[in-house]
C-alpha cells in the first residue's frame, strides 16, 4: 500500500471520517470519529446477533450494559480475538472482580489494528524504507451494583485514541445502563437499557498535520520555509441508545433457552434491530444465533451463528466460544473468546 506525504494526511482524516457524504444524499454514516466504537464484543454477544442489552451477565456487560456487570459472584477475566475486516484485527481484554457491598469493578481495553503500511513520496513512489501503522484503542473502568434483587445499574468511564502515522486524537466518554428482571411471564421478563459513548469530540493533530510554506515564493528576499500546521475539524463520538428485552422460554435441569431483542439507534446510522437466542445443554455446551442490523440502510452486517463449552477445573471455570459473522461483500470475520472465572 503506498502513500504519498499529502495522502497520509488525507488518510488521517479519512480514519476519522471513514466515508463522505453528499450534498445531493446525505446520511448520517460517517459523521463520527472513532466508529470502532460500535463494533460489538465478545463471541457470544456477536453470536447471538447483537442483542445482549437484556443479557449481559458476564464479562462482555463491560461492553454491552455496565448494569451487568454486578451479576456474577466470581472474578471474572476474558480474552476475544477477530481478524476484522480487510486484514484488520481486533483484541479485547477485561477483567470484573466483585465488591461485596461496594458492588462490582471492571476494566477493559480494545485495541483495533491495522497493520503496518510503507511510506512512499512522489520522489520515492517505490518506498523510503519507513513504514507507518494505525490503530484505534480504548481503555475504561466500570461500576455497577445491584440495588435490589432485580435491579441492576453501572457506570463506565472510558479513553479513547485514534492514531495513524504521527498524528493522532483522544477523547474521553461515559456509558450508563440499567438492568431490570420485571417479574412477568413464568421465568421473568427482563429488560436492560444503555447509552454509550457520551463523551467529548476528538480532533486529529500531530507532527503529521505539520509543513513548510515559502510566502510569494516567487518574489526575491520572501520569507521561505515558514512551519504551519493544518487545523483538522473536530467529530463527535458514536453515541448509541440501545434498548434490549430477553426471555427464557425454557428452563430447566436439562438445559435453557434465551431469546433476545435489541433496539439500537446510533447517531451515526438508521435505527435497527437485533435479535438472537442460545440454548444451553447443563450448563456446559451452548449454540448460539442471530441476525443483527434489522432495518439498517444497506446493512452488511447479516446472520451469525456460534457455540461454546464450559468446562469446571474445581478452582476455576474455563469458557471457549467461537461465532462466524456474515458480513454481506466484505470478508466474514470469525470470533474467539476465551475466559477464566475463579
Amino acid at each position: 500500500m503506498r502513500f504519498t506525504k499529502s495522502g497520509i494526511k488525507l488518510s488521517a482524516l479519512c480514519l476519522l471520517i471513514v466515508c463522505a457524504t453528499t450534498a445531493s444524499a446525505q446520511t448520517k454514516v460517517g459523521t463520527t470519529a472513532a466508529p470502532f466504537l460500535g463494533i460489538g464484543m465478545g463471541a457470544r454477544a456477536v453470536a447471538m446477533g447483537g442483542a445482549y442489552t437484556a443479557i449481559s451477565d458476564d464479562i462482555y456487560a463491560l461492553y454491552w450494559n455496565p448494569a451487568g456487570v454486578s451479576q456474577g459472584t466470581r472474578i471474572q477475566t476474558g480474552f476475544t480475538h477477530t481478524e476484522w475486516l480487510i486484514g484488520t484485527q481486533i483484541n479485547w481484554a477485561g477483567a470484573i472482580i466483585p465488591a461485596g457491598n461496594f458492588g462490582s469493578f471492571g476494566v477493559s481495553v480494545t485495541v483495533l489494528n491495522y497493520g503496518t503500511m510503507e511510506v512512499t513520496t512522489f520522489a520515492q513512489e517505490d518506498g523510503t524504507g519507513e513504514t507507518f501503522s494505525a490503530q484505534d484503542l480504548a481503555a475504561q473502568i466500570t461500576w455497577a451494583k445491584n440495588l435490589t434483587d432485580r435491579f441492576s445499574v453501572g457506570l463506565t468511564a472510558k479513553i479513547i485514541n485514534q492514531s495513524i502515522y504521527t498524528t493522532s486524537a483522544t477523547g474521553f466518554a461515559l456509558d450508563v445502563g440499567f438492568l431490570f428482571n420485571t417479574g412477568l411471564l413464568k421465568n421473568g421478563i427482563k429488560v436492560g437499557a444503555s447509552i454509550s459513548n457520551f463523551g467529548t469530540p476528538m480532533r486529529l493533530d500531530g507532527q503529521g498535520l505539520t509543513t513548510n510554506i515559502a510566502l510569494s515564493p516567487n518574489e526575491n528576499g520572501a520569507p521561505q520555509n515558514i512551519p504551519v500546521r493544518f487545523l483538522t475539524d473536530e467529530y463527535s463520538i458514536p453515541l448509541t441508545y440501545r434498548l434490549g428485552l430477553s426471555y427464557d422460554i425454557l428452563r430447566a435441569p436439562e438445559g435453557r433457552f434465551t431469546v433476545a431483542f435489541d433496539a439500537v439507534n446510533p447517531n451515526d446510522n438508521t435505527q435497527f434491530v437485533n435479535l438472537g437466542a442460545e440454548y444451553e445443554w447443563k450448563n456446559t455446551i451452548f449454540i448460539r444465533g442471530g441476525y443483527n442490523a434489522i432495518f439498517e440502510n444497506e446493512a452488511e452486517k447479516a446472520w451469525t451463528l456460534g457455540g461454546g463449552i464450559k468446562y469446571g477445573l474445581g478452582f476455576a471455570i474455563i469458557k471457549f466460544d467461537y461465532t462466524y459473522q456474515r458480513f454481506g461483500r466484505l470478508n466474514d470475520p470469525q470470533w474467539f473468546t476465551i475466559g477464566l472465572d475463579f
